[in-house]
C-alpha cells in the first residue's frame, strides 16, 4: 500500500462539525482552588476535575452489575509497590478468560485508574476479559524510566500470577493503552519479545499513540519525513487537548527552529527536551518506541496491533507511520481506524458525541479482533 499522500493526510484535519459545534459551546465553568497556579500539582488537579464533570456522559457511567472490581498492591523493582485493579466477569467465560493489562493516558505525568475503567468494564463484560489497570508512578515525582519500569514490572506479575487472577494467557494475553499509555504498551512489546516474557504477548492495542514523542523531522529516516505533516514544526496545531503550540510563531522562525534542531546531535536534542519540559529521553527507545527499528531485530516479532488514530491530534502521523512500518517492514498483522477532523482523547472530553460512542464501540471492536489472533 502507497503512503498517504500529503492532501490525503490534510483532509483528515478538517475539523469534524461536530466536534466544532461542541466546541463553540466552550468548556465546562468549574470551582477551580487551583486557579492562577499554572504548576503541575494544579494542572494534573484541574484536568481530573474536568473529565470527572463528564463521567455521567461517558459510554458507561459507573461500575456495572456484570463486572467485578477489586484493588491490590503489587510490588515494583524499587521494593515500592503500585495499585493495580483487577476487573473481571461476573460470568466465567466459557473455555477460560483472556488476560487485558491496560496503561492509562496523561503524558507520563498525569492521569489515574479512572481513564481506562470504561474499556476494562466494557473487555470484562463484552469480551469474558479479566483486566488488570495499572496505576504506574508518574512524573515529576518520579521521573523516567519509572514509569516504563513499573510498567513492566505490572506486565511480569501479571503473566506469573494469571492463574490466580482467573486468566487463561493462552486465550489471548493482550496489552494496551492510550497516549502515554499507547506509547508504554508500544515499549512493552518490544521489551517483552526482547526478554522472552512467558507467556508471551499475542496482541496490543494502541490508542492514539506517541510513537515518536514529537522527535524533530530532522531526526526521523528521510524515507518517512513526507508523512509527517502532523508535526507542530510542521503544521501548526489545532487540536482543542493536545494542543503543542509553539505560541504565535511566524514561518520564517519556525523555519529558524528546525533548522537549528535538525543540526544537533539525538542526545544534546534529548536534553535540551527534558529542559523544556519532557518527562522522558528523547534518545532512548524506553522512551521513544520508534527507535527500535535501528535495533537488528527492528519491529519484527511482534504481536499483532490494532491501532485508533485522529486526524486533528499532532500525533496523528506518528501512528499512521508505525502502524505502515509495522505492517510493510515488520510483517506485524494490524488493524487501524482512523477518525477524521476529530482531535486527541476527543471521546473522553466529549462523551457527548455521537462520534465518541462509535470510537469506545470501535475500541471493543478491536480488542475483540486482536484476541481472536491468539
Amino acid at each position: 500500500m502507497a503512503p498517504r499522500t500529503r492532501e490525503e493526510l490534510v483532509s483528515l484535519a478538517i475539523i469534524h462539525p461536530a466536534l466544532a459545534a461542541a466546541l463553540e459551546k466552550g468548556p465546562p465553568k468549574l470551582p477551580d482552588p487551583y486557579y492562577g497556579r499554572a504548576d503541575h500539582t494544579a494542572l494534573r488537579e484541574h484536568r481530573a476535575a474536568i473529565l470527572k464533570e463528564k463521567w455521567a456522559l461517558r459510554y458507561l457511567p459507573g461500575p456495572i452489575a456484570e463486572v467485578t472490581e477489586q484493588d491490590r498492591k503489587i510490588p515494583v523493582r524499587d521494593k515500592s509497590e503500585i495499585t493495580i485493579r483487577v476487573y473481571k466477569p461476573v460470568t466465567k467465560k466459557e473455555g477460560g478468560s483472556p488476560l487485558i493489562v491496560m496503561f492509562h493516558e496523561g503524558a507520563w505525568g498525569m492521569g489515574d485508574l479512572s481513564d481506562e475503567e470504561v474499556n476494562c468494564r466494557l473487555f470484562s463484560r463484552d469480551l469474558g476479559a479479566v483486566c488488570v489497570n495499572v496505576e504506574y508512578r508518574l512524573a515529576p515525582e518520579h521521573p523516567f524510566p519509572t514509569w516504563i519500569n513499573d510498567a513492566w514490572d505490572a506486565l511480569q506479575w501479571c503473566a506469573q500470577h494469571a492463574s490466580e487472577l482467573g486468566a487463561d494467557p493462552s486465550r489471548g494475553f493482550v496489552v494496551g493503552g492510550g497516549s502515554a499509555g499507547g506509547n508504554i504498551t508500544a515499549v512493552l512489546a518490544h521489551i517483552a519479545r526482547d526478554e522472552q516474557l512467558s507467556p508471551p504477548l499475542t496482541g496490543q492495542y494502541l490508542g492514539v499513540p506517541a510513537i515518536m514523542c514529537f522527535l524533530p523531522p530532522s531526526h526521523i529516516p528521510a524515507q518517512y519525513r513526507s508523512e509527517y505533516l502532523s508535526h507542530p514544526l510542521v503544521t501548526p496545531c489545532h487540536d482543542p487537548i493536545l494542543n503543542v503550540a509553539l505560541g504565535p510563531l511566524s514561518p520564517l522562525i519556525t523555519l529558524v527552529t528546525r533548522l537549528i534542531l535538525s543540526l544537533l546531535p539525538l542526545k544534546l536534542l534529548a536534553r535540551i527536551f527534558s529542559m523544556a519540559g519532557m518527562n522522558g529521553d528523547m534518545s532512548s527507545p524506553l522512551f521513544v518506541p520508534f527507535h527500535y527499528g535501528k535495533a537488528e531485530q527492528g519491529h519484527k516479532d511482534l504481536p499483532p496491533a490494532y491501532l485508533q488514530v485522529c486526524g486533528l491530534d499532532p500525533l496523528r502521523d506518528e501512528g499512521l507511520i508505525y502502524e505502515r512500518v509495522l505492517r510493510e517492514e515488520a510483517g506485524v498483522k494490524t488493524k487501524i481506524d482512523v477518525y477524521k477532523g476529530l482531535g486527541h482523547y476527543f471521546w473522553t472530553n466529549f462523551p457527548e458525541l455521537e462520534m465518541s460512542k462509535t470510537f469506545v464501540e470501535d475500541t471493543v471492536k478491536g480488542m475483540r479482533w486482536l484476541l481472536e489472533q491468539a
